[in-house]
């Protein structure tokens, strides 16, 4: 729902650095790798222990950052298929990061079985709604629709960690529930695009069923 325009913001925001970044022959994929190691070291030393808002906060300045690749690659004439296929492995890496380190907080010293269980549902979800996009794109089908896709997932992860480690009550169970519940549907809403976008389709031997 969000990321197009989400993305369009940041690009303009980083107009100015992505301009010297081409210049200076600092390459996208760079950009993506510096920002998913960022993002994961992140979310192990800080979320996995506890230290929810600066956790979040770095988190979120990495999957900034990880937006100018993008934006890069676009001013330096164009994008290769390396690099989309880097940027994609990359952000289910950071994705994995984030909720695996709330697993392991919540089921460790954080205390609360079920927000851990909501992370890994949630987590899962995620692998889901991207895996049926990419798997639909492969064969021919689009498949665009989606309540909560990734920007979504990150804004209510992250959003409801830092409140929370800011003190604020129950903002991460808010955050968790409202993602598991957009994730369900969002992965509805794509199995019913997909299974709408085959009719009349079939596979052929450059398409395998898996």
């Amino acid at each position: 729902m969000l990321g197009s325009g989400a993305r369009a913001a940041v690009g303009r925001f980083w107009a100015p650095v992505v301009s010297r970044l081409a210049r200076a022959g600092v390459t996208p994929d760079a950009i993506t790798v510096t920002g998913t190691v960022g993002a994961i070291t992140a979310s192990v030393v800080l979320i996995a222990h506890g230290v929810l808002f600066w956790g979040a906060f770095a988190v979120t300045v990495f999957v900034l950052l990880d937006m100018l690749d993008g934006a890069l690659a676009r001013a330096r004439g164009g994008g290769s298929a390396f690099g989309a296929v880097l940027d994609s492995t990359c952000d289910r890496a950071v994705d994995a990061a984030v909720f695996g380190a709330l697993i392991w907080w919540y089921t460790g010293a954080g205390g609360d079985r079920l927000l851990a269980l909501l992370a890994l549902v949630g987590l899962v979800l995620g692998v889901l709604t991207s895996y049926i996009k990419a798997r639909a794109e492969g064969v021919g089908i689009p498949c665009d629709v989606g309540l909560v896709e990734r920007t979504e997932r990150l804004i209510l992860v992250l959003t409801g960690t830092g409140l929370t480690g800011l003190g604020l009550p129950h903002a991460v169970d808010v955050g968790l529930w409202l993602l598991v519940v957009g994730g369900a549907v969002t992965v509805a809403q794509r199995v019913v695009a997909v299974r709408r976008g085959a009719q009349g389709k079939s596979l052929t031997p450059s398409a395998p069923a898996s």
